[in-house]
């Protein structure tokens, strides 16, 4: 565990450090999830906000898109429950400390260093920065379908 943890960091890293690099337009990223500005929730805590960084079609996989983002958590955020969709997701704590948590599933809090996957189809019901002082900054990897939205919120109540 501690060496897929280890190589799950230096992949996260060695992608990051690729993506910046080689960082062209994300039109479709861009458009399926628009880097909004800090949005206000029914709770009056603030949002995350997703910018994507990197996008590339699976030059092996017909039909699927590799898209790395980098999501920003400011102090005492927490995201709208979410989807998405059919998606395969990887998030690595760049910053912070984050709680999370999966439909079925126990919440998890992971420190700067930690990862997750998330299945596809999962429903992400719980993402928040800990902190009421410091950001939180998570590197999301996603294996989408080609066109597919990034995320799905929940409708409101």
């Amino acid at each position: 565990m501690i060496g897929m943890r280890i190589a799950s960091g230096l992949l996260a890293a060695g992608m990051m450090a690729t993506a910046t690099a080689c960082s062209p337009a994300v039109d479709r990223a861009t458009a399926a999830v628009p880097a909004a500005p800090t949005a206000t929730v029914a709770s009056q805590r603030a949002s995350e906000t997703l910018s994507p960084v990197f996008e590339q079609p699976l030059p092996n996989v017909k039909g699927k898109t590799f898209t790395s983002a980098i999501v920003d958590f400011p102090p005492n955020a927490r995201a709208v429950p979410h989807r998405h969709g059919a998606a395969f997701v990887y998030a690595y704590v760049l910053e912070g400390t984050v709680r999370s948590q999966l439909a079925g599933e126990p919440v998890r809090t992971y420190h700067r260093g930690q990862n997750w996957v998330e299945p596809p189809g999962a429903h992400h019901v719980l993402t928040e920065n800990t902190s009421r002082t410091k950001e939180a900054k998570l590197l999301v990897i996603f294996i989408s379908g080609t066109g597919d939205k990034l995320k799905i919120e929940d409708p409101p109540n």
